[in-house]
């Protein structure tokens, strides 16, 4: 079995052919600079571990696995417009290298390389994991446009934001995992087992990420230092923040929400501190990983081969970048 760090030294020889024309370079190398910026490439990975749970990885995994990153790559393009995002993972983001309708393009035409990938994998599969993937971008684009219809009202419900954190973010990661389980022959219960395993890990994950946003390092995270508290953005800090806040630190919150002062993300900062919501943030991915690690126990294979996937989690939970 093969680790997340060798898989994704192997998906990145994989992936290292541009997968566009030259023509029109404004289209295409805009969606090249995209993949070129990086990252952890995790949902892909985590398709090849998927299927490697079951079998030795098959072709079909690869053509998922590119389908994957191509599709998530494509909804951070949108996500960066719509965000005003200037950075990502440490680089200009698209539409601020070049211009927002090069950008949503260079997106549109990601989707339709990544069905282009996954129209090539074995005909007694391919439909399937073509309604997985339509299943999961509604999901996707349903939990985004919660999250933007978050930074127009007063007050969001944990529940709320765990369930709008599930559909952006969490099932991308549990159909990943799915869809190469699907490779490699894994039956319906195992399946479900690891889809439940991957959103509870996909959950654990985010509440991560907003903590990184406001305490992580900018130059390690590779994203603007305080970008949701700057947009207003309703992350697991800001809710547990108005829930267990007192009554003084609720109306400066509240206050720092209605202006846009150069010191605002400062003292949101010290006012998430204040009210220990990074403690609760981190009792809250134990809990998820918890969750995650009982439905990977169910799976029906051995130990020795769920160890790739349970070391993946500790790490996703223990980053600090």
């Amino acid at each position: 079995m093969k680790t997340f760090q060798e898989l994704s030294q192997a998906f990145l020889l994989h992936f290292n052919t541009r997968p566009f024309p030259d023509q029109p370079s404004g289209l295409y190398d805009a969606a090249a600079h995209m993949l070129g910026i990086g990252g952890k490439r995790l949902r892909p990975v985590l398709s090849l571990m998927g299927n490697e749970l079951f079998s030795e990885i098959q072709t079909d995994a690869w053509k998922i696995a590119s389908s994957i990153e191509l599709f998530h790559n494509f909804t951070l393009i949108h996500d960066d417009i719509m965000d005003k995002a200037p950075m990502r993972r440490g680089s200009p983001t698209v539409h601020s290298k070049y211009n927002e309708s090069s950008a949503l393009l260079a997106g549109d035409v990601m989707l339709l390389q990544a069905y282009d990938y996954l129209n090539e994998t074995d005909p007694r599969i391919g439909q399937n994991l073509i309604r997985l993937l339509n299943q999961t971008g509604k999901q996707v684009c349903e939990g985004q446009q919660l999250d933007m219809d978050f930074e127009k009202c007063e007050s969001v419900t944990l529940t709320d934001y765990l369930h709008m954190i599930e559909l952006k973010t969490a099932v991308l990661l549990a159909v990943s995992l799915q869809m190469g389980a699907i490779v490699g022959g894994a039956d319906i219960a195992d399946q479900q087992n690891l889809y439940a395993f991957g959103k509870n890990l996909g959950l654990a994950y985010q509440v991560q990420d907003d903590w990184l946003d406001a305490f992580g390092d900018p130059e390690k995270f590779g994203k603007q230092s305080g970008g949701d508290i700057i947009q207003n953005k309703k992350t697991f800090l800001l809710v547990k923040a108005l829930e267990s806040a007192n009554p003084q630190q609720k109306k400066e919150i509240i206050q720092l929400l209605d202006k846009n002062a150069m010191d605002k993300v400062s003292k949101m900062i010290d006012l998430f501190a204040a009210c220990g919501v990074g403690d609760a943030a981190q009792k809250a991915q134990e809990r998820y990983l918890e969750f995650a690690i009982s439905h990977l126990n169910d799976v029906k294979v051995s130990p020795e081969r769920k160890k790739p996937l349970r070391e993946l989690s500790a790490y996703l939970i223990q980053r600090k970048f």
